[in-house]
Order: structure tokens, then C-alpha cells, then sequence
């Protein structure tokens, strides 16, 4: 079972548009990063699909995947879910909607945004039949639980997909650590964690929480995400203690 990461960056991605690079170096190639999403893979080669970043398209050429059995959303910002009509050409040659699901408030706003992507549309069919996760327990080859986290004003899902006797959980754009989340992500084989920047941020997590989390669930290994252009690569991977890996686009971990 593993993680790949499709994308590792905040919401403008780095650099930002200008070629605004911050504190990012550059000639590190693993400094580009696109917006995040991420791809699961079971032994069995089924694959869960979290986001559909803006940056998705690329993100999919460059990891070679072609098809999805699964969609997750976290929530309906637009860097985690405006890449959603590239999904369409996974709808060619099912002979139904690819499935999808989100938390219920998650749904209703994806589909009020992107109906025609759930309802079918001048002829063309459902790319996605898209359901609440409450009483979903097995995703695709993959036993799912899940958490609602604070992300600031609104709320974020956290994911935590187990097959093989490994466990992964994807927890982004959160901004506190609740006991629902421990609770959830304890004892997890790979913790894939929301990691903005190293100052405290309103709505999203900062390194020293991201090792919090790391620490409070028992997590065997950390791999931070969502990260700015304060992140440098390689001095944050001098800063970090063990078990801690910073990420970057097309990152493979195994669990």
C-alpha cells in the first residue's frame, strides 16, 4: 500500500504566479509544487483519488495514472476541487458514473458548483455519482474511516484508508488538533499532514502542530504537505526530527 503524492503545495502553489519563489530555492526541482492531491494504491493496484487538485491534469500525466476506482474530497476549496472536469475522460469506457464521495455538506456545495458533472448534461452522461460518506465504510478495496476537522471558520475531512494490514491517512487543511482526530489517525502506518508554514496560521496547520499530530497519534511515519513558499526543501529537511518527511509532488511512500 502506498501514497502518492500528486501535489504538495498551498493554494497559489510555489512559485506563485509572478515567479514569486519566497524562501524556495529555485534549482531544487522538489521546491515546484502544484496544488495537493494525492493517489492510494492497494497491492491489488486499486487506487483512491483524494481532490481533484486545479493542477490535476499534469499531476496525472506526470505519475502515469490513467484511471481511479475512487474519488475523495476533503472539501470544496477551489485548489482541492477545480480540477474536477478532468476526471472526464476516467468516465470513458465504464458503463457507470465513477464513484465518488465527501463529507454531506461537502456534496451538496460540490454539486450546486459542478452539476453538470453529477447530473449529465446536453447529452453527455454522469462523470461521477457522488455520495455522502456517513454510512460509507469500504471505498474501492479500501476500509475507509474518516473526521470532520476545524479548518478556521469551516471544516476539512480527514481520511484514513487501510487495506494489506497498512493504514494511510491524509489529513489537510486543518487548523487544530481535536481528540475525534487522534482518535482516528491513532497508531496510522503513514500520516500524510497538512503543514503550511512554520508561524501559526488561522486556518491551516504549521510544522510544530504537524509534529504534534505526528506525536499524539503515535504515527509511524509524518509526511508534511500543503506547504508555502517559506518551505524550502532542503533546509526543512535539515529541521525536521525522524520520521519526518517533507513532501513534493510525485513522492511515493510506502506504508
Amino acid at each position: 500500500m502506498k501514497v502518492i503524492m500528486l501535489g504538495s503545495g498551498t493554494s497559489t502553489g510555489v512559485p506563485r504566479v509572478g515567479n514569486d519563489w519566497g524562501d524556495c530555492d529555485p534549482s531544487e526541482p522538489r521546491n515546484r509544487r502544484s496544488r495537493v492531491s494525492a493517489c492510494i494504491e492497494n497491492n491489488a493496484g486499486q487506487r483512491v483519488l483524494i481532490d481533484t487538485s486545479t493542477d490535476l491534469r499534469r499531476q496525472l500525466l506526470d505519475n502515469d495514472i490513467g484511471s481511479v476506482d475512487a474519488v475523495l474530497w476533503t472539501h470544496d476549496h477551489a485548489d482541492h476541487c477545480h480540477g474536477i472536469d478532468d476526471l472526464r475522460v476516467m468516465r470513458y469506457g465504464r458503463s457507470n458514473a465513477l464513484p465518488g464521495f465527501a463529507s454531506r455538506q461537502t456534496v451538496a456545495n460540490l454539486k450546486r458548483r459542478f452539476d453538470y458533472v453529477f447530473e449529465g448534461q446536453h447529452g453527455y452522461p454522469t462523470l461521477i455519482e457522488l455520495r455522502s460518506i456517513e454510512d460509507v465504510r469500504l471505498v474501492a478495496g479500501f476500509s475507509l474511516e474518516w473526521v470532520e476537522m476545524p479548518h478556521g471558520p469551516t471544516t476539512s475531512t480527514g481520511f484514513r484508508l487501510e487495506a494489506d494490514d497498512k493504514s494511510i491517512v491524509y489529513a489537510t487543511d486543518f487548523s487544530a488538533i481535536t481528540n475525534a482526530m487522534v482518535r482516528c489517525f491513532s497508531g496510522v502506518d503513514v500520516l500524510v499532514c497538512d503543514c503550511l508554514r512554520r508561524d501559526p496560521h488561522p486556518t491551516h496547520a504549521h510544522l510544530e502542530m504537524a509534529i504534534e499530530l505526528k506525536r499524539r497519534t503515535k504515527a509511524k511515519k509524518l509526511v508534511l504537505t500543503h506547504l508555502d513558499k517559506s518551505m524550502d526543501y532542503r533546509t526543512l529537511c535539515a529541521e525536521v526530527p525522524k520520521g519526518v518527511t517533507v513532501g513534493y509532488d510525485s513522492l511515493e511512500v510506502t506504508a
